[in-house]
This record gives C-alpha cells, structure tokens and sequence, in this order.
C-alpha cells in the first residue's frame, strides 16, 4: 500500500473535522488510494439512499457499479458535475483527488441532490424576475417624458430651434443648451433624447447646484465601501452607471466643483468612470447634454470653470431665448396652460383684451415659469370666467403702463415686425411655392395674406 494516511476508522480527519463532514449538506464520500470507502457523511446516506455499513470499508467499485471516483485517483483530475441516478434518485458530483506534499493520498466526492440543484435555479430565476421587473419599474422612473411635440412652439425662433434638435438629436453627440432660468432647458434635454436612438433608455436629469463638491462626485461616479466616513457598507452605483444606455443631463454645470470638472472631463475623454476609493475602470456609454444660465466663457476667465471641458461639452451649443424674445408663443402658452384649469374647472376661461395686450407685451424675466404662476394665480382671482388685468400679479399690472406706451407705438412700428418675421420664415422655410405655404402656416396667416404683405 503506497500510502496509508487514509487508513483507521478515523482516517486522517481529526475530530472536529470529521464533526464539520457530519454537518455538511452536501454528501462526503472519500476513498484511499486502494480505493477503499474510509468515510461517508450523513447527508450521501440521506441523498444516495446508501447505508454506512454497507459501503464504508468496501472497495467502492464492489458496492457502487459506475462509480467513477477511481479514475480520479489514476487521473489524477478532477470531474465536475457528473450526473448520476440510482433508484430513481438524480444527483450531482464532484470529484477531487486528495494531495500531501504533492502525493495523491486518496479521493473524495461530494455529491448533491438534483432537486435542490433544480429548485436553487428556480429560486435564482425567481430573484432574476424580480431584479428585471425592478429594472423596468426604475426604467420608467427615468423615461425623459416630454418630446418635440410637448413644447409649445409658434415663434419663428422656437421653429428654428425645434428644426436644430431634429437635426442633431440622432448624431449622439454632446450638446450644451443655453438659456435664462426658466426657459425650459431641460424640457429641450428630454426632447433631444427622445428624438435620439436612445429613447428607449434612462434619462436621468441632476441639478449640479443642489450637490457641493465631493457630494457630487460621488453622486455622479459613486462609490466603493469604506471609500469614506458615512459611505454605504456596499458602495453605491453612481449615475453615469445608472445612464448606461440612455442621457445623463447635467443642469446647471457652471456651479459644478472644478475638482469635480476635472473628473466629468476624463469620463468624457475616455468613455469610462472610476468610482471614489477604487482603482478600477467601468466602461460606460452615456450621452451628456449639460445646461447653464450663465456665460461660461466669463467663468473660464474668472478660473471658475475648465475651458478643456467646456470645448467638450460644448461640441453643440443650443441657446433658448428668453420668452420676451419669442413674444409669438407667449399667448399659446397661456392657453395652454389655461387648457388645463378649463378641464379641471369645467368651465371655459378667457382673457379680457386688455389682460392678452399685456400678457404679451410683459417681459417676463421669469420666463415660462413666471408665465404658468402667473396663469394659476390669475385663474384662483378672477370672480367669474374672464380673467382681467386686476387678476394679474401686481408686479405685472404695474407694467400697464408702459405696455401703453408700447400699443401706441405698435401702429407705427406693425409693418416693420411683420416684414422681420416673415423674412426670418422664408429663410426657414424658403422662398419656394412650398417654403412661402410653410411660412404663411407658422406666422398663423393665409398665403394672399403672406403675398399681400410681401408687396
């Protein structure tokens, strides 16, 4: 016998191992180098149906045909997921030889049952069900909900503006969108990527202001455990990672962390992020469309922001003008938003011709924000159905008068801002039969009228 560590009732196990083979749930079945059975737990009796005192010291060939734990001794490699069935019963073993100091002193099998192999993958596809559902509803949670058709649009500007997202909303490039608060950029970021052949993934929207430096960075790029004090014991999954597949849209990026900006510059040069206290890359495929209010050209001269990462960001810049600079969606904003109070008031509501002079006339530093306050406060004042020029905020019917000054001007002045709009819709649209029809339709007109005015 070349080896006789595995002989004796008690084998080479010691006691307590012997008392953790016992305890196992799996089943333990190991044989020396003649290939005598010296052990079986427990459990191979309860999965194999085999008896200790009929197997254990007996050559494992004489009492188990098929066994194939012997050519594990003479192979010297192990067999993984043999299936055998006896007696109706199916299970599952793996075999290893046993070394010492590189000297094959036996072999042992550990075999499970079947069934609980079966109802380990039933639970796991279980898990798989519920981790996919939680994805879709999450993936909900992050569907960007306004598109072009969502954006109240009659101006020749806002045209021109919705015509440029068409354009470049498929070519997955990063945009920066310019505009005063209020204006609605992040209802232009959601039109951008649901016109784009990501729709169908996240958008998720993160307001760089609410965030002060590392609070950002880990939010944006998250986090290994233990990479600081207060961290999750299991890190956190930033949301770039979060994005994958869809549009992260960094809003107010003129007050994001130069520390910070120096990471976002990396991430967009290299297509991966790293998260905080790891050394690791992830790949990530992420389109960024960033949003600000301010010039950021002055920040770069004030050392305040990265010019590197704003050549980066800025590959398509988008400036939304102001709402006094689109004076032409002013009144069907309002209806718009007056729209929603008639459904819920049932009723119909309506401007006095006063309240529509100066609703367009106002310049609305607040832009369609100020606007859609205003509409709600003017609708809870009125007395009835008509909504007049003392329902207005004060702050707008103060304006009254110099929206005078404006209407008696407006005669003199009608024919010039006319002629401005509709040359800006023939440059749209064309000078063509087709071009002129077009324009005629977005100015709200006929085409005799648009020739009329032409002459």
């Amino acid at each position: 016998m070349k080896n006789n560590k595995l002989h004796g009732d008690d084998m080479l196990l010691d006691s307590w191992i012997k008392t953790l083979f016992d305890n196992l749930y799996d089943g333990i079945l190991i044989i020396d180098t003649d290939e005598i059975v010296k052990y079986i737990n427990s459990s191979y009796t309860r999965i194999t149906r085999v008896a200790y005192d009929d197997i254990v010291g007996k050559r494992l060939r004489d009492v188990r045909p098929g066994a194939r734990l012997h050519n594990v001794l003479k192979d010297k490699k192990q067999i993984v997921g043999a299936i055998r069935e006896e007696f109706g019963i199916q299970y599952s073993v793996n075999m290893s030889p046993i070394f010492e100091d590189s000297e094959i002193i036996g072999a042992v099998s550990v075999v499970s049952n079947l069934e609980d192999i079966y109802k380990l993958y039933q639970d796991i596809d279980k898990y798989k069900t519920k981790v996919k559902t939680l994805e879709n509803k999450i993936n909900a949670i992050q569907k960007a909900k306004y598109n072009l058709s969502s954006i109240i649009s009659q101006d020749i500007n806002s045209l021109q503006i919705k015509s440029t997202i068409k354009k470049i909303a498929k070519k997955d490039i990063t945009v920066l969108i310019y505009g005063e608060s209020g204006t609605g950029k992040e209802l232009y970021a959601q039109a951008i990527h649901n016109e784009s052949n990501r729709s169908d993934g996240p958008f998720i929207a993160v307001n760089c202001a609410s965030f002060q430096g590392s609070l950002l960075d880990s939010e944006l790029f998250g986090y290994d455990e233990g990479s600081f004090t207060g961290a999750k014991r299991e890190g956190k999954m930033g949301l770039f990672e979060a994005a994958k597949n869809g549009t992260i849209f960094l809003d107010e990026i003129s007050e994001m962390d130069m520390e910070v900006q120096t990471r976002l510059l990396r991430t967009l040069q290299e297509g991966t992020i790293r998260r905080i206290g790891s050394i690791n890359e992830i790949n990530i495929n992420t389109r960024v469309i960033a949003a600000t209010n301010k010039k950021l050209e002055d920040l770069i001269n004030e050392g305040k922001f990265r010019q590197d990462l704003y050549y980066r960001i800025s590959v398509f810049p988008i400036n939304i003008p102001p709402l006094r600079e689109r004076r032409g969606d002013i009144l069907p904003l309002v209806n718009h938003y007056l729209m929603s109070h008639k459904n819920d008031l049932k009723m119909d509501i309506i401007l006095s011709k006063n309240t529509e002079l100066l609703l367009y006339n106002y310049d609305w530093p607040g832009n369609i924000r100020e606007l859609k306050n205003t509409i709600e406060f003017a609708v809870n004042m009125m007395d009835g159905n008509e909504i007049k020029v003392n329902h207005l905020p004060t702050r707008i019917q103060y304006s009254q008068k110099d929206v005078e000054v404006k209407i008696d001007r407006l005669s003199s002045k009608i024919q010039e801002v006319e002629k401005q709009e509709i040359n800006k819709a023939l440059k749209l649209f064309g000078n063509d039969i087709d071009g002129k029809r077009n324009a005629a339709k977005a100015l709200g007109i006929s085409l005799a009228t648009l020739y009329n005015k032409l002459k």
